[in-house]
């Protein structure tokens, strides 16, 4: 058994945040949960960071975010830059007895995740100092074993970054075919409607409904960035009380807080009970007219970059509780998209979707061979 602080350093190089030839800066928020690489950063110049930022790091080093430990973010950078004293910059001491590249993985495996969340201090903002985290306790094989272990596990990581890659370039083909066949909406151009003419938003909820009709919940927690759903309950009818959106199978729906809205969290709903839904009231609701427009069309629409960056400083409210108002979507003007253009796009949209699924399958695949290499 080896003890960490004995074969790890903590890297206390200081900066200036305001004299610094680094360009990038790493918050908490740049660092995702069971990742073996940063792959966010900020630029320092502009930048509204604080003076706690005084820590640099370079290409290499791993990052440690000491709160929040069951978050599970530690990475390696592969660029320099500065962070926060909240994080720590860790390095090996000697590569012939640890490598960096296998200490990343110590830190992603269970049992070093588990000690921190069972050594962790403080109440309500849980943390990890590095006092403690120097008494951590773990296998030390070989360093030829390191080698092998490091760099088929690297080797899985580096397969599965390239596949995130090709699914990332399928969404922006699907965007940029959607500005292809239907024009940038932000063009200017004397044909424009209002989007409020192409759809109904905010549908109201129909007064003849049962009571026992069975139906979906839709929290805001249940959708992903991606679009995708999966975690719908089903409830009669009747148990529904003030404070949910009225939905249906086809509609979109647009996430419209911060930083829901900016993040891209929306759908296109379908196979709901009963073919109705009652979700978060954090969400605009987008109907489709038949013959007019389709709930394809519409979702891409809500999901360009171009358009969220607008609404977002278009966003009324105080604070962090800023909302997009649903006249900035009633007043939006578009380009009247023809049906037939739009079932052409739906075939386009639909082989991608079909693309990402595998790819996704793929991901996911290689994401439990790492997890199984990493924890034995």
């Amino acid at each position: 058994m080896a003890r960490f602080g004995d074969l790890v350093s903590r890297v206390n190089t200081k900066e200036d945040r305001f004299n610094t030839d680094k360009n990038f800066y790493v918050g908490g928020e740049h660092i995702e949960s069971n990742e073996l690489l940063v792959h966010a950063k900020g630029m320092i110049e502009g930048s509204t960071i604080g003076p706690m930022f005084y820590f640099g790091f370079k290409a290499g080093d791993i990052l440690f975010v000491t709160r929040n430990p069951h978050l599970r973010k530690a990475a390696m950078v592969e660029f320099d830059g500065i962070c926060s004293e909240k994080t720590l910059v860790l390095a090996t001491n000697d590569e012939s007895i640890l490598l960096q590249s296998y200490l990343a993985i110590v830190m992603q495996s269970d049992d070093f995740w588990e000690y921190c969340e069972d050594n962790k201090s403080g109440g309500v903002n849980y943390f990890i100092n590095w006092s403690t985290l120097e008494e951590y306790e773990f296998d030390l094989p070989p360093i030829d074993e390191q080698k092998k272990i490091a760099s088929q596990i690297w080797a899985a990581y580096r397969l599965k970054e390239a596949y995130k890659s090709l699914l990332t370039a399928t969404e922006e083909m699907v965007k940029s075919q959607f500005i292809e066949m239907f024009g940038n909406p932000f063009d200017e151009c004397s044909d424009k409607v209002s989007l409020s003419s192409l759809c109904i938003i905010n549908p109201s909820r129909p007064k003849d409904l049962d009571d026992s009709l069975p139906v979906s919940f839709i929290p805001m927690d249940s959708i992903s960035e991606e679009g995708e759903y999966s975690t719908f309950t089903s409830r009669p009818l009747g148990e529904v009380k003030k404070g949910f959106t009225y939905c249906a199978d086809e509609d979109v729906l647009f996430a419209k807080i911060t930083p829901c809205m900016e993040n891209g969290k929306g759908a296109m709903l379908k196979e709901l009970s009963n073919g109705i839904g009652f979700g978060s009231t954090e969400f605009h609701v987008l109907r489709p007219l038949p013959g007019v427009t389709t709930s394809t069309w519409l979702y891409n629409l809500t999901k360009l970059d171009i358009l969220r960056k607008d609404a977002a400083k278009n966003m009324t409210g105080t604070g962090g509780q800023k909302r997009v108002p649903a006249s900035y979507l009633e007043t939006f003007s578009v380009l009247p998209p023809s049906i037939e253009l739009q079932e052409e796009f739906a075939a386009i949209s639909q082989q991608a979707d079909k693309s990402k699924f595998e790819l996704k399958k793929a991901i996911e695949a290689i994401d439990q061979v790492i997890k199984s290499l990493i924890n034995g």
